[in-house]
Protein backbone atom coordinates (compact mmCIF):
# COMPACT_ATOMS: atom_id res chain seq x y z
CA UNK A 1 0.00 0.00 0.00
CA UNK A 2 1.19 3.62 -0.67
CA UNK A 3 0.08 6.70 1.29
CA UNK A 4 -1.59 9.78 -0.34
CA UNK A 5 1.83 10.85 0.80
CA UNK A 6 4.20 8.73 -1.37
CA UNK A 7 5.41 6.86 1.58
CA UNK A 8 5.51 3.40 1.86
CA UNK A 9 3.03 2.03 4.50
CA UNK A 10 2.09 -1.69 6.46
CA UNK A 11 -0.63 -2.74 7.78
CA UNK A 12 -0.56 -3.64 11.24
CA UNK A 13 -3.22 -6.11 13.27
CA UNK A 14 -4.68 -4.46 16.04
CA UNK A 15 -5.77 -7.01 18.61
CA UNK A 16 -8.25 -8.53 19.72
CA UNK A 17 -10.35 -7.79 16.66
CA UNK A 18 -9.04 -9.51 13.33
CA UNK A 19 -11.22 -7.49 11.00
CA UNK A 20 -9.91 -4.04 12.11
CA UNK A 21 -6.33 -2.83 10.67
CA UNK A 22 -4.00 0.28 11.60
CA UNK A 23 -2.08 2.16 8.53
CA UNK A 24 0.72 3.99 9.30
CA UNK A 25 3.56 5.56 7.77
CA UNK A 26 6.73 4.17 8.54
CA UNK A 27 8.27 6.77 10.93
CA UNK A 28 10.35 5.37 14.19
CA UNK A 29 8.73 8.36 15.89
CA UNK A 30 5.55 8.05 14.86
CA UNK A 31 5.81 4.11 15.20
CA UNK A 32 6.33 4.53 18.55
CA UNK A 33 3.95 7.01 19.74
CA UNK A 34 1.00 5.42 17.99
CA UNK A 35 1.95 2.24 19.21
CA UNK A 36 1.80 3.44 22.92
CA UNK A 37 -1.49 5.50 21.75
CA UNK A 38 -3.30 2.19 20.83
CA UNK A 39 -2.24 0.49 23.43
CA UNK A 40 -4.18 2.87 25.59
CA UNK A 41 -7.20 2.53 23.03
CA UNK A 42 -7.33 -1.25 23.18
CA UNK A 43 -7.54 -1.20 27.16
CA UNK A 44 -10.76 0.17 27.16
CA UNK A 45 -11.87 -1.45 24.05
CA UNK A 46 -11.77 1.80 21.77
CA UNK A 47 -11.35 -0.19 18.50
CA UNK A 48 -14.11 1.10 15.81
CA UNK A 49 -13.43 4.80 14.24
CA UNK A 50 -10.63 7.28 16.04
CA UNK A 51 -10.99 10.64 14.98
CA UNK A 52 -8.76 13.08 16.86
CA UNK A 53 -6.12 15.71 16.45
CA UNK A 54 -2.94 16.13 17.78
CA UNK A 55 -0.66 18.96 16.24
CA UNK A 56 2.53 18.53 18.23
CA UNK A 57 3.37 14.88 16.30
CA UNK A 58 0.80 14.59 13.49
CA UNK A 59 -1.10 17.40 11.70
CA UNK A 60 -3.75 14.90 10.84
CA UNK A 61 -5.32 11.85 12.29
CA UNK A 62 -8.53 11.19 10.24
CA UNK A 63 -10.76 8.28 9.25
CA UNK A 64 -8.33 7.77 5.98
CA UNK A 65 -5.11 8.49 4.19
CA UNK A 66 -5.26 12.48 4.04
CA UNK A 67 -4.10 13.52 0.72
CA UNK A 68 -2.74 16.63 1.96
CA UNK A 69 -0.35 15.13 4.48
CA UNK A 70 3.19 15.73 4.25
CA UNK A 71 5.67 14.94 7.14
CA UNK A 72 3.45 13.59 9.07
CA UNK A 73 1.18 10.59 8.28
CA UNK A 74 -2.81 10.34 8.56
CA UNK A 75 -3.30 7.04 9.52
CA UNK A 76 -7.26 5.20 10.19
CA UNK A 77 -8.48 2.08 11.97
CA UNK A 78 -10.64 0.95 9.40
CA UNK A 79 -13.10 -2.80 8.57
CA UNK A 80 -12.84 -4.19 4.84
CA UNK A 81 -16.03 -4.28 3.02
CA UNK A 82 -18.25 -6.65 4.91
CA UNK A 83 -20.43 -9.68 3.01
CA UNK A 84 -23.90 -10.06 2.93
CA UNK A 85 -25.89 -13.03 2.88
CA UNK A 86 -29.71 -13.41 0.83
CA UNK A 87 -32.48 -14.69 2.92
CA UNK A 88 -34.80 -16.98 1.29
CA UNK A 89 -37.56 -19.83 1.89
CA UNK A 90 -34.37 -22.39 1.59
CA UNK A 91 -32.22 -20.82 4.65
CA UNK A 92 -34.37 -18.97 6.82
CA UNK A 93 -35.18 -21.52 9.56
CA UNK A 94 -31.24 -21.49 10.15
CA UNK A 95 -30.42 -17.96 9.63
CA UNK A 96 -30.95 -15.03 11.54
CA UNK A 97 -32.86 -11.98 10.36
CA UNK A 98 -31.39 -9.06 12.24
CA UNK A 99 -34.23 -7.39 13.81
CA UNK A 100 -34.60 -10.32 15.56
CA UNK A 101 -32.03 -12.39 16.47
CA UNK A 102 -34.48 -15.46 18.13
CA UNK A 103 -36.91 -16.49 20.52
CA UNK A 104 -40.70 -16.21 19.53
CA UNK A 105 -41.05 -13.14 18.11
CA UNK A 106 -38.61 -14.11 15.93
CA UNK A 107 -40.70 -17.08 14.87
CA UNK A 108 -43.60 -14.61 13.83
CA UNK A 109 -41.51 -12.51 11.81
CA UNK A 110 -39.92 -15.44 9.64
CA UNK A 111 -43.27 -17.06 9.76
CA UNK A 112 -44.39 -13.55 7.84
CA UNK A 113 -41.21 -13.27 5.79
CA UNK A 114 -41.78 -16.83 4.27
CA UNK A 115 -45.86 -15.75 3.03
CA UNK A 116 -43.96 -12.62 1.33
CA UNK A 117 -40.83 -14.43 -0.92
CA UNK A 118 -43.39 -15.75 -3.24
CA UNK A 119 -45.09 -12.38 -3.85
CA UNK A 120 -41.17 -11.00 -4.69
CA UNK A 121 -40.25 -10.11 -1.34
CA UNK A 122 -36.51 -9.58 -1.08
CA UNK A 123 -34.17 -9.62 2.34
CA UNK A 124 -30.15 -9.31 2.74
CA UNK A 125 -28.40 -8.69 6.07
CA UNK A 126 -24.54 -8.66 6.38
CA UNK A 127 -22.77 -11.75 7.25
CA UNK A 128 -21.77 -10.37 10.62
CA UNK A 129 -24.07 -10.69 13.56
CA UNK A 130 -25.47 -7.28 13.83
CA UNK A 131 -28.68 -4.98 12.99
CA UNK A 132 -27.51 -4.56 9.05
CA UNK A 133 -29.92 -5.39 6.50
CA UNK A 134 -32.67 -4.09 3.92
CA UNK A 135 -36.57 -5.57 3.03
CA UNK A 136 -38.06 -4.82 0.12
CA UNK A 137 -40.95 -6.21 -2.40
CA UNK A 138 -42.56 -5.00 -5.59
CA UNK A 139 -44.72 -1.97 -4.53
CA UNK A 140 -47.93 -4.00 -5.13
CA UNK A 141 -47.71 -6.49 -2.72
CA UNK A 142 -46.18 -3.66 -0.02
CA UNK A 143 -48.09 -3.97 3.01
CA UNK A 144 -48.48 -0.16 3.04
CA UNK A 145 -51.76 2.13 1.67
CA UNK A 146 -49.83 3.88 -1.34
CA UNK A 147 -50.32 3.85 -5.29
CA UNK A 148 -47.24 2.14 -6.65
CA UNK A 149 -47.83 0.17 -9.36
CA UNK A 150 -44.00 -0.60 -11.41
CA UNK A 151 -41.86 0.82 -8.01
CA UNK A 152 -39.80 -1.53 -5.61
CA UNK A 153 -41.31 -0.51 -1.88
CA UNK A 154 -38.44 -1.00 1.14
CA UNK A 155 -39.95 -2.10 4.27
CA UNK A 156 -37.07 -1.59 5.95
CA UNK A 157 -33.27 -0.07 5.78
CA UNK A 158 -31.95 -0.86 9.11
CA UNK A 159 -28.28 -0.07 9.76
CA UNK A 160 -27.48 0.33 13.67
CA UNK A 161 -24.33 0.12 16.16
CA UNK A 162 -21.00 -1.36 15.18
CA UNK A 163 -22.11 -1.32 11.79
CA UNK A 164 -22.99 2.63 10.95
CA UNK A 165 -19.97 4.70 9.17
CA UNK A 166 -18.94 1.57 6.79
CA UNK A 167 -20.77 2.16 4.17
CA UNK A 168 -23.39 -0.78 4.97
CA UNK A 169 -26.28 1.26 4.12
CA UNK A 170 -24.73 2.55 0.91
CA UNK A 171 -24.46 -1.46 -0.44
CA UNK A 172 -28.02 -2.38 0.53
CA UNK A 173 -29.23 0.66 -1.00
CA UNK A 174 -27.75 -0.60 -4.23
CA UNK A 175 -28.76 -4.18 -4.13
CA UNK A 176 -32.40 -2.87 -4.09
CA UNK A 177 -31.31 -0.50 -6.67
CA UNK A 178 -29.68 -2.92 -8.74
CA UNK A 179 -32.27 -5.37 -8.80
CA UNK A 180 -34.94 -2.58 -9.56
CA UNK A 181 -32.91 -1.97 -13.06
CA UNK A 182 -32.92 -5.80 -13.58
CA UNK A 183 -36.36 -6.27 -13.15
CA UNK A 184 -36.76 -3.26 -15.15
CA UNK A 185 -38.78 -0.89 -12.53
CA UNK A 186 -39.94 2.71 -12.08
CA UNK A 187 -38.05 3.13 -9.51
CA UNK A 188 -37.38 2.59 -5.56
CA UNK A 189 -39.69 4.12 -2.48
CA UNK A 190 -39.68 3.99 1.25
CA UNK A 191 -41.38 6.30 4.23
CA UNK A 192 -39.74 8.36 6.52
CA UNK A 193 -40.85 11.54 7.90
CA UNK A 194 -40.66 15.17 7.85
CA UNK A 195 -37.56 17.27 8.56
CA UNK A 196 -36.00 14.89 10.88
CA UNK A 197 -35.12 11.00 11.31
CA UNK A 198 -37.79 9.25 13.70
CA UNK A 199 -37.74 5.73 14.92
CA UNK A 200 -38.84 3.01 12.63
CA UNK A 201 -38.30 5.12 9.88
CA UNK A 202 -35.58 5.98 7.24
CA UNK A 203 -33.40 9.10 7.68
CA UNK A 204 -34.45 11.81 5.35
CA UNK A 205 -30.95 13.26 5.31
CA UNK A 206 -29.43 10.10 3.66
CA UNK A 207 -31.89 9.48 1.29
CA UNK A 208 -31.40 12.95 0.09
CA UNK A 209 -27.94 12.69 -0.01
CA UNK A 210 -28.54 9.54 -2.18
CA UNK A 211 -31.00 11.41 -4.94
CA UNK A 212 -34.36 10.47 -3.32
CA UNK A 213 -37.01 13.10 -3.30
CA UNK A 214 -40.28 13.63 -2.05
CA UNK A 215 -43.08 11.87 -3.63
CA UNK A 216 -45.84 12.44 -1.04
CA UNK A 217 -46.52 13.84 2.17
CA UNK A 218 -49.45 12.38 5.00
CA UNK A 219 -50.94 15.31 7.27
CA UNK A 220 -49.19 13.50 10.18
CA UNK A 221 -46.28 14.53 8.58
CA UNK A 222 -44.99 10.77 7.41
CA UNK A 223 -43.56 11.46 3.81
CA UNK A 224 -42.95 8.91 0.60
CA UNK A 225 -39.44 9.27 -0.66
CA UNK A 226 -38.34 8.21 -4.30
CA UNK A 227 -35.53 7.73 -6.34
CA UNK A 228 -37.13 7.26 -9.91
CA UNK A 229 -35.12 5.87 -12.72
CA UNK A 230 -36.36 7.32 -15.16
CA UNK A 231 -36.79 10.98 -15.11
CA UNK A 232 -40.42 10.97 -16.98
CA UNK A 233 -41.90 9.02 -14.56
CA UNK A 234 -45.48 9.04 -12.65
CA UNK A 235 -44.18 9.37 -9.02
CA UNK A 236 -45.83 7.07 -6.27
CA UNK A 237 -48.41 8.19 -3.67
CA UNK A 238 -50.37 8.09 -0.85
CA UNK A 239 -53.90 6.67 -1.28
CA UNK A 240 -56.23 8.99 0.77
CA UNK A 241 -56.83 7.08 3.74
CA UNK A 242 -52.53 6.89 4.65
CA UNK A 243 -52.26 10.56 3.73
CA UNK A 244 -55.29 11.98 6.12
CA UNK A 245 -55.28 9.34 8.73
CA UNK A 246 -58.07 9.08 10.97
CA UNK A 247 -59.13 5.97 12.73
CA UNK A 248 -63.01 5.66 13.75
CA UNK A 249 -64.26 5.68 17.53
CA UNK A 250 -62.97 6.88 21.06
CA UNK A 251 -59.95 6.35 23.18
CA UNK A 252 -56.54 4.67 21.74
CA UNK A 253 -56.82 2.67 18.81
CA UNK A 254 -53.56 0.16 17.28
CA UNK A 255 -53.57 -1.23 13.78
CA UNK A 256 -50.24 -3.62 13.70
CA UNK A 257 -48.80 -6.24 11.82
CA UNK A 258 -46.54 -8.81 12.41
CA UNK A 259 -44.15 -7.48 9.85
CA UNK A 260 -41.87 -6.18 13.14
CA UNK A 261 -41.02 -8.85 15.15
CA UNK A 262 -41.39 -5.94 18.07
CA UNK A 263 -45.11 -5.89 18.11
CA UNK A 264 -44.97 -9.55 18.85
CA UNK A 265 -43.78 -8.81 22.32
CA UNK A 266 -44.75 -5.63 22.85
CA UNK A 267 -48.44 -5.40 21.90
CA UNK A 268 -50.08 -7.69 24.43
CA UNK A 269 -48.17 -6.05 27.41
CA UNK A 270 -49.67 -2.71 26.43
CA UNK A 271 -52.67 -4.45 26.00
CA UNK A 272 -52.31 -5.46 29.72
CA UNK A 273 -51.44 -2.27 31.10
CA UNK A 274 -54.43 -0.73 29.38
CA UNK A 275 -56.69 -3.17 30.71
CA UNK A 276 -54.97 -2.91 34.68
CA UNK A 277 -55.55 1.19 34.03
CA UNK A 278 -59.31 1.16 32.61
CA UNK A 279 -57.32 2.77 29.48
CA UNK A 280 -60.17 2.54 26.38
CA UNK A 281 -57.73 0.68 24.08
CA UNK A 282 -58.40 -1.26 20.63
CA UNK A 283 -55.80 -3.31 18.81
CA UNK A 284 -56.43 -4.20 15.29
CA UNK A 285 -54.13 -7.17 14.01
CA UNK A 286 -53.71 -6.83 10.26
CA UNK A 287 -53.45 -9.98 8.53
CA UNK A 288 -53.64 -9.49 4.88
CA UNK A 289 -52.43 -7.47 2.15
CA UNK A 290 -55.36 -6.15 1.18
CA UNK A 291 -56.28 -4.83 4.70
CA UNK A 292 -52.76 -3.40 5.39
CA UNK A 293 -53.08 -1.92 1.62
CA UNK A 294 -56.23 0.08 3.41
CA UNK A 295 -55.11 0.98 7.02
CA UNK A 296 -55.83 4.48 7.75
CA UNK A 297 -52.45 5.92 8.22
CA UNK A 298 -49.11 5.94 6.24
CA UNK A 299 -47.50 3.06 8.33
CA UNK A 300 -48.94 -0.51 8.86
CA UNK A 301 -46.66 -2.16 10.96
CA UNK A 302 -47.78 0.09 13.92
CA UNK A 303 -49.65 2.81 13.62
CA UNK A 304 -51.19 4.47 17.30
CA UNK A 305 -54.45 6.78 17.81
CA UNK A 306 -55.79 8.25 20.06
CA UNK A 307 -59.42 9.89 19.84
CA UNK A 308 -59.30 9.34 16.30
CA UNK A 309 -55.98 11.14 15.95
CA UNK A 310 -52.79 9.40 14.55
CA UNK A 311 -50.49 9.41 17.17
CA UNK A 312 -47.11 7.89 16.73
CA UNK A 313 -45.79 5.01 14.75
CA UNK A 314 -43.07 4.17 17.46
CA UNK A 315 -43.26 0.70 18.63
CA UNK A 316 -44.49 1.43 22.78
CA UNK A 317 -43.20 -0.45 25.45
CA UNK A 318 -46.15 -0.79 28.53
CA UNK A 319 -43.93 2.37 30.53
CA UNK A 320 -44.18 4.63 27.23
CA UNK A 321 -47.70 3.95 26.84
CA UNK A 322 -48.60 4.55 30.17
CA UNK A 323 -47.24 7.55 29.97
CA UNK A 324 -48.34 8.84 26.85
CA UNK A 325 -51.89 7.82 28.53
CA UNK A 326 -50.90 10.74 31.19
CA UNK A 327 -50.62 7.64 33.90
CA UNK A 328 -47.63 8.11 36.66
CA UNK A 329 -46.23 4.90 37.80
Amino acid sequence: MQHSTGHAAQFVHVPPCAEYFLCLQQCPLSSHFVTQFFNALLTIRAVWHIVIRINTIFQTFKTQCAPEAVACCAFSVRRPPLDYIQITKENIDKEHICCAMSGKQSLAKKEWLKQRFAEGLVFYRSVERGKCFIEYIPAENAWVPITADGWLYINCLWVSGAMKGHGCSNDLLEKCLSDARAQGKKGICILCAEGRKREFLADPKFLSHKGFGIADVSDCGITLMCLPLNADTALPKFKDCARHPKAEGEGFVLYYTDQCPFTYYWVPRVQQAAQEHSIPFRAIHITDKEAAQNVPAPVTTYALFRDGVFLTQGIQSDKKFLALAGVQI
